[in-house]
C-alpha cells in the first residue's frame, strides 16, 4: 500500500493539470484512454517530484522541456532529478516541447518502443 501524499501535493498536481502548456496538451490527447496500449497519468506526483506523464505499468515518465531547461541550473537540477526517479527503477524521456509539435510521429514512436521494453521487462 502506498503511503498517504501531504494534501498540499495532491491539490499541486491538479492544479498543474489545469495550466498545462500546449505541447503537454497535444501529448496527453495523443497518449489518454491507452491510445497507445498502456495508461498513462498526467501531473503525478511520484518521490518528492510531479511527473508530466507516468506509465505506472512500465515504469516510465515522460517529461516535457520548454526553453527554460537550458540554463545551467535547470539541467543540473533536471539531471539530479532524473537520476532520482531512475534510482526509483522509474524511466525519464525527455522531449522538447517544439518535438512534440515539429516531431510528433518520432517521439510517440520513440515513447512507444520505450514502453515496449519495459514492459517486456517485469
Amino acid at each position: 500500500m502506498h503511503s498517504k501524499l501531504p494534501e498540499s501535493v495532491i491539490e499541486f498536481a491538479r492544479s498543474l493539470r489545469g495550466d498545462q502548456t500546449d505541447a503537454e496538451n497535444l501529448l496527453w490527447l495523443l497518449l489518454r484512454n491507452r491510445r497507445l496500449g498502456f495508461k498513462f497519468r498526467r501531473q503525478h506526483p511520484v518521490g518528492g517530484y510531479i511527473l508530466d506523464f507516468f506509465c505506472h505499468k512500465a515504469g516510465l515518465c515522460i517529461e516535457l522541456d520548454g526553453g527554460q531547461h537550458n540554463a545551467p541550473e535547470a539541467v543540473a537540477r533536471d539531471t539530479r532529478r532524473t537520476q532520482e526517479l531512475r534510482n526509483l527503477g522509474i524511466e525519464v524521456l525527455r522531449f522538447w516541447d517544439h518535438e512534440v509539435f515539429k516531431d510528433t510521429e518520432a517521439v510517440l514512436e520513440r515513447i512507444y518502443q520505450e514502453l515496449l521494453n519495459r514492459a517486456g521487462r517485469g
